[in-house]
Order: C-alpha cells, then sequence, then structure tokens
C-alpha cells in the first residue's frame, strides 16, 4: 500500500477524477431525463431523484479511464458509463424495495419506494433499465453498428441471470431453508456476479469502444476481476466497521440476519488481508499500461480505503 505521502497525491489525483465524473454523470442524466408535462411526471421524477446527485460514480469512471487507455473520445466513453450507472442505479432501486433488502437510505436520502411509492419505485428501475439500452442502442453512441451490438450484448450478460441478477438471487436463497450455508467458494461466485459483473462490464465496454480484440482483454479483465471481489471485500467490512452517517445507508444488517459474509467465513484481518492483495494483483495487470493506467491503479487503492 502507498504510504502517507503518497496516499494524499493518489487521493488528490482521484478525487479531482471523481468530482469531475460525478458532475458529468449528473448534467448528463439532467438533461436526458426531461420530465414530461402529462401523467408520467411522477415516474420521471423517481427515476432523477434516483439518479441525479448520488453514488460514487466508480462504473462510470472505470468505462472512461479504461477507454482513455485507446484513444476514445470521453463524451462517447461517458454515454457508456452512464448506461452502466443507470443498470446500477436500477438494480439499488429494487434491492431496496421491502421484498428485497427493505432498505430505508439510500446516499443518505429516503429510498425511492418510500419518497414516492413501490409501484412508481419498480416502474423507475424498470425505466432505467431500458434507458440504458437506449443509451448504447442508438446513432450517438457510435456510427458502428458492431460496437454498438457488442456494447448491448456485454452490458446485458453483466445485468441478467448470469451476472448481477443472478448474483441477487444466490444471496436471497441464503435466507432458504432448502438452501445449505454458503461457503467461501460460493460467496465469492455470488459476488462475481452480484457486484463483480457490472464493474467487469465497465471495463469491457473501454476495451470494446477502443476496439480492443478479444485476445487482447486478458490484462484488464484480470484487473476487473480482482477488483469486483476487493470491492465487495471492502463492503463487507464497512458493513462491520463502518459509520452509518458516512455511508449514508443502514448498516450490520448482514450481521442481524445471520448472513454469510467474507468477513464471517475470514474474519476482519483475514478479509482486510485479502482484499489488499487482491487489489497488489490488480495493480499488476496495469504493468503493460504504464503511467497511462494510473487512475485505474487509483481506482483499485480506493475500494479498499474508501469509507463508504
Amino acid at each position: 500500500m502507498a504510504d502517507k505521502a503518497g496516499a494524499n497525491v493518489v487521493s488528490g489525483r482521484l478525487g479531482k477524477a471523481l468530482t469531475r465524473v460525478q458532475r458529468e454523470v449528473d448534467d448528463f442524466f439532467d438533461a436526458a431525463l426531461v420530465v414530461p408535462n402529462d401523467a408520467r411526471r411522477r415516474l420521471v421524477d423517481a427515476m432523477r431523484y434516483a439518479v441525479v446527485g448520488g453514488g460514487k460514480r466508480v462504473r462510470p469512471l472505470l468505462c472512461i479511464a479504461t477507454a482513455d487507455l485507446f484513444g476514445v473520445d470521453r463524451a462517447t466513453s461517458l454515454r457508456a458509463g452512464c448506461a452502466v450507472e443507470a443498470i446500477h442505479v436500477y438494480s439499488l432501486i429494487h434491492d431496496d424495495l421491502p421484498c428485497m433488502d427493505d432498505d430505508e437510505l439510500r446516499h443518505g436520502r429516503e429510498t425511492v419506494h418510500l419518497k414516492f411509492d413501490e409501484a412508481t419505485a419498480v416502474l423507475a428501475g424498470d425505466s432505467l433499465h431500458a434507458f440504458a439500452f437506449e443509451l448504447l442502442s442508438g446513432q450517438h453512441m457510435s456510427g458502428d453498428p458492431f460496437t454498438r451490438a457488442q456494447l448491448v450484448e456485454c452490458l446485458a450478460l453483466a445485468s441478467g441471470h448470469n451476472g448481477m441478477a443472478g448474483g441477487q438471487m444466490m444471496d436471497l436463497a441464503a435466507d432458504y431453508e432448502d438452501v445449505p450455508p454458503f461457503d467461501l467458494h460460493s460467496i465469492t461466485r455470488l459476488q462475481q456476479l452480484k457486484t463483480g459483473a457490472l464493474l467487469s462490464a465497465s471495463v469491457e465496454m473501454g476495451m470494446i469502444l477502443g476496439h480492443v480484440p478479444h485476445e487482447g482483454r486478458g490484462n484488464l479483465t484480470n484487473y476487473a476481476r480482482d477488483i469486483g471481489l476487493a470491492f465487495q471485500i471492502a463492503d463487507d467490512l464497512l458493513d462491520v466497521e463502518g459509520d452509518e452517517d458516512k455511508a449514508g445507508k443502514a448498516l450490520r444488517k448482514d450481521d442481524e440476519k445471520g448472513k454469510q459474509t467474507f468477513v464471517t467465513l475470514m474474519g476482519v484481518d483475514q478479509a482486510r488481508a485479502q482484499a489488499r492483495a487482491l487489489v497488489d494483483q490488480a495493480i499488476g495487470h496495469l504493468a503493460p499500461y504504464g503511467e497511462e493506467a494510473v487512475l485505474l491503479a487509483d481506482l483499485a487503492r480506493f475500494i479498499v480505503e474508501r469509507d463508504r
């Protein structure tokens, strides 16, 4: 890990990048989600409430930073990053519902189903899911239909039963009586899908925009896999040790429900050591890109050092 002085440099550089992408993502959704003057107003208000002004925007920044390695225009990679963010936010809206995690706070604000109502929350999530693919499939995304098709396929695979939704189902299934307790292998697979799939898609979509052939994607694919697991281990640690005011959501829920996590299976110290080892490994995969990949390295470190 970096020393204190090095960490300050990393923090400043990454802080500027995160501030910029947060502003860009907010501006993009603010302009794109125009509130209609009819009965759909409540739906679009709910979409905007969920997607504007909240979140770290790690996924858009991963997409942009990856695409930057290959000289992709920022407006193009931002659009793709916003598609991933729309999927991420839709998943949070649905995860917070009473039928899922039943949460009351998200980013320090009321969850969408409490601010509006459950039916509106479901429709807002559905609409953001559809909007993501609207962004990727249109001419504004790319003049190359093959590139657009690859982007759509990548995000669809990461979002569905072979990706994020499948991981969420595994998480829910842990509460069913006919499902045996999860071991470390099962938890790893669950989190590779639930958390890792969208993070990996963010990186892969940057490579798609850069027209990187499949055989040339190995290092960045491995980087994304490692930070995906590190991200979830860090989340599990925050659930045990974090500050609810900083997190902007309820913590300690996994322990209250008796859920198996990386922390319950490995212990705090071993889980933290594993997260740091994964980050070091992820950064090692960036070696072929040299100084051009410094922002991706910063993001990897941020994943285990964040406090929310």
